[in-house]
């Protein structure tokens, strides 16, 4: 396994969050560890989430089905109040 050492200096939100994670009994380098690989992961789910919503906006038919669904939201919708 391939290391690298790694100095960061925490502000006190960071310190909070270090705590959080910690919480379950980590040490700080497994909790940072543990902390980066969880962010990278949510990184990757809203990336490949934006993608998919730039595919559907390119596609035509994609978009006629999204203008329909919005016309049928828009009838069921209850009327605004005057």
């Amino acid at each position: 396994m391939a290391t690298r050492s790694l100095h960061v200096r925490l502000d006190d939100s960071s310190v909070a969050a270090l705590d959080v994670v910690r919480a379950s009994g980590l040490s700080d380098s497994e909790a940072v560890r543990t902390a980066l690989r969880e962010a990278a992961a949510r990184r990757r789910v809203r990336s490949s989430i934006a993608e998919e919503v730039r595919q559907l906006a390119a596609n035509p038919d994609d978009r006629e089905e999204m203008r329909l669904v919005r016309e049928q939201m828009a009838d069921l919708a209850p009327p605004l109040p005057e």
